[in-house]
């Protein structure tokens, strides 16, 4: 189960209309956790959270308001998750989680920022206590009140302390301030815009969820936007075939290529005759690397659990010749093929800065992680419409790219007619 978790700064909630709102939009959204700031409410029971989300399995734990303002709700799914331990502050509602699927155990801090300097001190004081106190994967969302650039507001370029301080604490605490899909700024009040509410996770949190996706979501009863992070939002699309460095290990791969290129009979043009070519040998090879490889994780696993029998059998009597020889083949096929899944991650996160065999496996997924985030497009603007469905995206690259590279004109200039110079042993001679 890959849970969606919404983040939204409601504005207040002591109107029953303002719930009721608040209400269809929850269940339009489909999310498994949701984290409302500044409620404005004093008490939470029951009866607001069924009038703020029809799930009868709902969970909750909240911050009450300090006069009229502040106050956070957070509420969860017990089909999805189970509460383990939960921790109020004076600017987080702090809860310890365990995913029914597969046990997974993480943490979730839900943050309504304060705007004073002083005040925020605080606030990064007691986040940096919260991650040293419960230790393990963490997923820190809500609206902070400060933006971490200058870039990330309108009309001002000075950096203040608050920014750097902010900056300083994701730094020190190792966690990843996630892109935004769906645009740049959170917050308006219709002359300034700024970038105040963020999901910010562990590198832990983000390896079990790879396909996690920042997305700003309509804004509708309140100045901020809602943001929704969902932890399967990437859309993968089809594969394009690349050449995998890891391939070079092989012994004979060279050769094997030059057989399959010298056995392609393509009669044409030279442009046709190369084109024909190498989409035959990306067949070959894809069909090669299927046979020869397979999947890498599950020959990992299958060798691991090979060599996991020879360990507890040698802990009870001696291992014969053939188990013996047998091992140490294991042994060398564990090891080729750490080094064929290093090399691969590498090549895919691009840092090519590092050496192989630095054992960096798990940064190449972290940058190639990255990249797939930064790369991965969630929504389009194209004249002050905003396009979100993956068909229509695709539906509009199309059509754009149709419409770049089509032939504006039909009359090109010929050639008939004009009388060459040149001899034909000029022209040979070229």
């Amino acid at each position: 189960m890959k849970p969606k978790i919404l983040s939204w700064n409601v504005r207040g909630l002591n109107s029953p209309n303002k719930r009721l709102r608040v209400k269809n939009l929850i269940r339009d959204w489909k999310a498994d956790i949701i984290c409302l700031q500044e409620t404005k409410l004093k008490h939470v029971d029951r009866s607001i959270i069924r009038s703020l989300w029809s799930c009868v399995y709902a969970g909750w734990a909240s911050l009450p308001s300090k006069g009229a303002s502040g106050g956070i709700i957070v509420m969860w799914d017990k089909r999805v998750i189970e509460l383990v331990e939960e921790s109020i502050g004076e600017f987080v509602v702090a809860c310890s989680f365990k995913s029914l699927e597969d046990g997974f155990g993480w943490g979730f801090a839900g943050i309504y920022g304060p705007n004073n300097d002083n005040h925020r001190k605080l606030l990064w004081d007691e986040i940096a206590g919260l991650c040293s106190w419960w230790e393990g994967p963490w997923c820190i969302g809500g609206d902070f009140n400060t933006t971490r650039f200058s870039s990330e507001r309108s009309g001002d370029s000075n950096t203040g302390s608050a920014m750097t301080d902010f900056s300083a604490l994701i730094f020190e605490l190792d966690l990843l301030d996630l892109p935004l899909g769906g645009g740049d700024y959170t917050w308006s009040n219709g002359r300034a815009w700024s970038h105040v509410d963020r999901f910010i996770v562990s590198p832990s949190w983000e390896t079990h969820f790879p396909t996690l996706c920042q997305k700003r979501l309509p804004r509708l009863c309140s100045d901020h936007f809602p943001l929704m992070l969902d932890c399967g939002g990437l859309h993968e699309g089809r594969k394009y075939f690349k050449f995998e460095n890891m391939w070079l290990k092989t012994e004979g791969f060279l050769d094997k290529i030059r057989s399959w290129w010298s056995s392609y009979q393509i009669l044409d043009t030279p442009s046709f005759v190369l084109a024909g070519k190498l989409k035959a040998l990306k067949n070959d090879l894809k069909t090669w690397n299927i046979e020869t490889f397979g999947n890498l994780n599950d020959q990992r696993c299958t060798l691991f659990q090979e060599l996991q029998c020879f360990e507890d059998k040698e802990t009870t009597w001696a291992l014969t010749a053939d188990e013996k020889e047998r091992k140490t083949v294991v042994i060398a096929e564990l090891e080729k093929i750490t080094l064929l899944e290093e090399i691969s991650c590498r090549q895919k996160s691009r840092a090519l800065w590092l050496k192989e065999g630095d054992k960096c496996t798990k940064f190449f997924h972290r940058v190639a992680n990255s990249h797939r985030r930064t790369n991965a497009i969630e929504v389009l603007h194209s004249n002050r419409r905003i396009i979100s469905n993956r068909t229509a995206i695709k539906e509009h690259i199309v059509l754009f790219y149709d419409q770049l590279l089509k032939e504006q004109h039909s009359w090109r200039p010929k050639v008939d007619g004009l009388s060459s110079t040149l001899s034909m042993q000029q022209v040979q001679r070229g």
